[in-house]
């Protein structure tokens, strides 16, 4: 990871950007859902954590991660293209992994376009195993895979 990135929980002022990189990265050729309000609304929630990667005043990156009972489901994570295969993400997954586990999260679950050979290999990588394919799982439009981890203990499977 590039020295000056800094890692730390998102602020309303990250709102507009994170928004942004989400709908360029992620929901491009779906409906915008992840809105500024709708980051700001998470950036407050009490289940929500909402991590950002800066470099200088520039947000690079951010990973969004909800929490239930013992299961986290990680509802976002984005890189900016232009500083991608840094390790810039994989110090924002790490980060909100190490939340989760003092959160007393037993399992993380999130999903993927299935088409997103990268991020698929990427979550891999990070111990990810495919747990289900979903056709149409993206508004009808995109199949998706559904990935999980278990990060605490001998979890349950439900």
């Amino acid at each position: 990871m590039t020295p000056d990135i800094v890692i730390r929980l998102a602020t309303n002022t990250d709102a507009n950007a994170i928004a942004l990189l989400s709908r360029s990265e992620i929901e491009y050729e779906l409906p915008w859902r992840w809105t500024p309000l709708r980051i700001q609304q998470a950036i407050a929630g009490a289940t929500t954590n909402v991590a950002v990667a800066h470099d200088g005043n520039r947000l690079v990156a951010f990973g969004i991660m909800s929490y239930r009972e013992d299961v986290a489901r990680l509802l976002l994570l984005a890189v900016h293209p232009s500083v991608r295969r840094r390790g810039i993400g994989s110090s924002v997954l790490r980060w909100l992994e190490k939340v989760a586990l003092v959160a007393g999260i037993a399992r993380i679950r999130l999903e993927a376009r299935q088409d997103n050979a990268a991020a698929i290999a990427f979550y891999r990588w990070h111990g990810y195993g495919v747990r289900a394919t979903v056709v149409g799982l993206y508004d009808g439009i995109e199949d998706g895979v559904r990935l999980e981890k278990v990060i605490a203990g001998e979890a349950a499977v439900p």
